[in-house]
């Protein structure tokens, strides 16, 4: 027999739509970095659907759990022992003495003629306690599978450490335990068994947060009265078999074997959303964090732009004032008593070069090397601040429950590109050659400037690169080596020429200056532009995972939501009708 016929038609329509969630929520995290068990959990959830009910019994070996068992089926069909006697599942089911039937490594089916056992299977489980851990694994693995859960304590040790732990286990699976205190025959009194009682409820309410039904009761006297009518009843046993035989009545067991699956499935759901959101909250620190960096990046570019004009501006104050010195050299020279000076066009050159020239080249060239050193020290500076920066996202106190739920993907994913991104970053710091940056940036301007078409930079330094422009495109371009011209013209217009050399001076002047200028703000710009083009690339493929990870959490969360909303209006229909069965009775 299997549990859908037993269904009126609205348990059926339950049934199938709590069926349809749990495959909705199969699929949703199959394509998630989630644990195995989990997903095999929900699989057993689903076929437990089909499966009749299954009344589990659990407790630390030697508390009586066979003993129990063989009480409640009239006969004592299970091995009792002192040590542990059960090391495997063994599954009760209906029908004709045989040979145990295989249902994977750790479980075998048992069948006994025993009427109780026609619309329930009973488990009986290995003993838990802190030697055999094996044993104690099997039996957490199979509690999601159950529809009640019995456990099993001794009178002589009640509710150890141990005990709680497993059943803050089973707890977690929102299951409905019964508590059966066994073995009160070795007690003293009936004030012993009373004490017990009380110190039992009160622990689990303590410490697990609900009040139990427990029962106190011998499972030998029990079996013992089973088996010989005549023999002195338990009270304790009749009363928790009473109470067993009520809340398996074929409604409150249906509704119980619908409830379970629900458990399990809001359980490993909650789990689930509670990781995607430690998740999403990591990598909204995540970008938070990117921004920050896109945001040192954008002030590095707008700094470095503002304090690029400053030290530009500098430069243009030495071409001013050589205008400045070179006009007063005109108003000096261009005048009729110093005609045969002028007539001397080595001598006018020189005096030129040297008065009016002076150190310009020198001071200009000094100023472009401080902007080529200043500019190489913001570009590893950025680089330090990009790595200290993202370095504080490697560990998070966040990020460390979420490895704890995952080792793998998400975690290890964002982990291993923030180390390579540290490392890269690290790379760049330790190797940056300062010298030799700033020479290549040197090379670069001086290419730039040569690419004006006005000498070879490969025959020639920076500061005489820079020389020969300035008194190439001032002396010559004034015209006053064309001695000749002068003669010729004469000396009444001489004042003419000095007006318009001062103006043919002021125009090279300008023209050197908007070169000069056009040069070193295209170097510097390409340069800082792929300054800031490594750093992006840099970072790219982290923001991309966490533009990814991102969109695929709240997807994965929202997609949770729904399903656990679905589940709790299941769940909230459920027990309605528990509540309205349990007011009719």
């Amino acid at each position: 027999m299997t549990f859908p016929p037993l269904l009126d038609d609205q348990q059926t329509e339950i049934w199938q739509e709590e069926r349809q969630q749990i495959q909705h929520l199969i699929k949703l995290l199959e394509g998630w970095d989630v644990e195995t068990i989990d997903l095999e959990r929900l699989r057993q959830a689903q076929n437990q659907l089909n499966e009749l009910f299954l009344l589990v019994v659990v407790g630390e070996f030697n508390s009586g759990k066979s003993a129990l068992i063989n009480a409640l089926l009239g006969h004592p069909y299970l091995k009792e022992g002192v040590t542990p006697t059960t090391d495997r599942i063994h599954i009760l089911q209906f029908g004709e003495l045989g040979s145990p039937e295989f249902a994977g490594d750790d479980a075998r089916v048992f069948r006994f003629p025993v009427d109780f056992l026609r619309e329930i299977h009973v488990v009986d489980t290995p003993g838990t306690n802190a030697v055999l851990r094996r044993h104690e694994a099997i039996a957490r693995d199979f509690v999601p599978r159950s529809d009640m859960v019995i456990f099993v304590t001794s009178a002589d040790r009640p509710f150890t450490e141990s005990e709680r732990s497993f059943l803050e286990h089973i707890r977690q699976w929102g299951k409905k335990i019964i508590i059966v205190i066994n073995k009160v025959d070795i007690l003293a009194s009936s004030e012993d068994a009373d004490e017990i009682l009380s110190f039992v409820k009160d622990q689990a309410y303590r410490l697990l947060d609900f009040d139990p039904t427990v029962f106190v009761l011998s499972a030998r006297q029990a079996l013992h009265q089973v088996m010989e009518p005549d023999s002195e009843p338990s009270n304790g046993f009749h009363a928790f078999r009473t109470y067993l035989m009520d809340n398996l009545g074929q409604d409150k067991r249906i509704r119980l074997k619908l409830l379970n699956p629900l458990g399990v499935a809001l359980k490993i759901s909650r789990q689930y959303q509670d990781l995607a959101g430690q998740r999403l909250h990591v990598l909204t620190e995540d970008t938070q964090a990117l921004r920050k960096v896109d945001r040192q990046i954008e002030l590095y570019e707008e700094d470095t732009q503002s304090e690029f004009e400053r030290h530009l501006a500098r430069i243009e104050t030495e071409l001013l004032e050589m205008r400045l010195r070179g006009e007063e050299f005109l108003d000096d020279r261009m005048r009729l008593l110093k005609i045969r000076t002028m007539l001397r066009g080595d001598h006018m050159r020189q005096s030129f070069e040297r008065e009016v020239v002076a150190d310009t080249p020198e001071r200009i060239e000094s100023h472009i090397q401080e902007i080529i050193d200043w500019l190489v020290e913001r570009d590893l500076r950025q680089w330090r601040l990009t790595a200290n920066e993202l370095n504080r996202r490697r560990e998070t106190e966040t990020l460390q429950d979420a490895a704890r739920e995952a080792s793998d993907g998400f975690v290890y994913n964002r982990r291993q590109l923030l180390d390579n991104l540290g490392a890269r970053a690290e790379r760049v710091i330790e190797d940056y050659d300062r010298k030799g940056e700033a020479a290549r940036l040197a090379m670069t301007i001086q290419e730039s400037v040569a690419m004006v078409g006005l000498v070879e930079v490969s025959a020639i330094g920076l500061g005489l690169l820079l020389k020969a422009l300035l008194v190439g495109a001032s002396a010559d371009a004034t015209g006053l080596l064309a001695a000749g011209v002068l003669g010729i013209l004469g000396l009444a217009i001489l004042p003419y020429r000095r007006g318009v050399a001062k103006r043919e001076l002021r125009k090279k002047m300008e023209d050197l200056r908007t070169r000069l200028n056009h040069v070193l703000r295209e170097s510097f710009n390409r340069e800082l532009e792929q300054s800031a083009s490594r750093l992006r690339e840099a970072i790219a493929p982290y923001r991309r995972f966490v533009l990814s990870e991102e969109g695929n959490l709240k997807h994965i969360a929202e997609g949770l939501d729904a399903v656990e909303g679905r589940l709790l209006d299941l769940e909230t229909t459920l027990k309605a009708g528990e509540e309205v069965q349990t007011v009719e009775s």
